[in-house]
């Protein structure tokens, strides 16, 4: 019986781990849910999956829902609820599937614990790789990733050598206006944006997903997870997201990982890892597919894509900012305070601003996440 907690557990991500865990009960016993403020989602988990220990996003929120847990429900909130339950209880393993940097204190915190790690918190390895992937050396835990693309690349590396690799490929859908010019993008609306062609994701997300901003992160990510250089991390437009990523090795021969589009199999695989389990997802027909396409991918149709590469080339807190701006501009553009294309702009003015510092400590990533939101917002 695998002991689990999970942080994000309302979010999309955190509701399809715990339809993992529900599918396989005798496996795995939930310890402790960390919620944002969807407070009736997290009631409910807790009445089906009986946690010890549940955290809100505020003392609010906590004060609210008091009286309405089991009793011997240990009740936290704020970043440090995180915290506690990431590093806190009897969890042997930790799901983080919160959404932006606010993830980075608690998963360094059940790395520290020495918990293992199901990342889906890609933002954790953009804003402080360097930490992260040393902490993980350190303590000897495990860093299993969650997200299609790079549980794709991390199956296709089973039980070989990195010295064999040449490159990896992380393949896009494309988001929501994949088949939009830069002129028809000027009028699109938030609704037209939040319509994923394939994938079932959270808001947040399906917008980074419609600007390659999701993409962009994923490479800075996959830099970290696999210890390549970015010069061996391409990224192919694949509209169907059938094939979720691949491998090639220097005698030329590809690995791809393919299936339906369905996050419960990255996430069951990184929860049962190294074993592989029955799973609910529609089998891929390559005869029903009929064929697969693939494009090109256009830097100039997506400059956010570019920009997020060259600040992980960059290195340093480049990433942090990148990340920091975009958070408060798609919160903006979701609050219908900005148009889509402007997104972009905030993203490239704060860049342009800010003034990079190299091997940065955690303090000094969270100061540079403080001050690139507020300019974002004032922008």
């Amino acid at each position: 019986m695998k002991k689990i907690s999970i942080l994000g557990s309302t979010g999309s991500i955190g509701t399809q781990t715990l339809d993992v865990v529900a599918m396989h009960q005798d496996s795995f016993e939930v310890d402790g849910l960390a919620a944002g403020s969807n407070t009736a989602l997290l009631l409910e988990q807790v009445r089906r999956f009986k946690p010890k220990r549940v955290s809100v996003a505020s003392k609010e929120l906590a004060d609210d829902i008091r009286t309405q847990l089991p009793a011997g429900v240990e009740l936290y909130s704020g970043d440090d609820g995180l915290v506690q339950i990431a590093a806190g209880g009897d969890a042997e393993y930790v799901v983080t599937a919160v959404m932006g940097s606010v993830g980075l204190r608690s998963t360094l915190a059940a790395i520290e614990a020495g918990r293992d790690i199901g990342l889906a918190n890609k933002e954790t390895l953009v804003t402080a790789g360097h930490l992260v992937t040393e902490q993980v050396r350190r303590k000897g835990v495990k860093l299993l990733p969650i997200d299609s693309e790079h549980s794709a690349i991390f199956q296709c590396l089973n039980g070989e050598s990195k010295e064999d690799i040449a490159s990896i490929t992380l393949t896009a859908s494309g988001g929501s206006f994949r088949d939009l010019s830069r002129e028809q993008l000027r009028d699109v609306t938030l609704e037209d944006a939040l319509r994923h062609p394939n994938w079932a994701m959270g808001t947040k997300i399906t917008i980074d997903s419609a600007t390659m901003v999701n993409k962009g992160l994923e490479v800075i990510e996959a830099h970290w997870l696999f210890d390549l250089t970015y010069e061996q991390i391409e990224v192919l437009l694949h509209p169907e997201s059938i094939i979720h990523s691949f491998v090639e090795f220097r005698d030329s021969s590809i690995i791809a990982q393919l299936g339906n589009p369905d996050m419960r199999v990255p996430i069951q695989y990184a929860l049962t890892y190294p074993g592989r389990w029955h799973s609910p997802a529609q089998r891929l027909s390559l005869a029903q597919a009929g064929r697969l396409t693939f494009r090109e991918m256009d830097f100039a149709r997506y400059p956010a894509l570019k920009l997020a590469i060259e600040c992980g080339k960059t290195g340093g807190t480049a990433t942090t900012a990148f990340n920091a701006a975009n958070e408060v501009a798609v919160a903006r553009f979701l609050r219908r305070e900005i148009s889509f294309l402007r997104i972009e702009e905030i993203l490239e003015e704060v860049l342009g601003r800010h003034s990079v510092q190299s091997d940065p400590s955690l303090e000094q990533i969270e100061e540079c996440d403080r001050t690139v939101r507020a300019l974002a917002q004032s922008l």
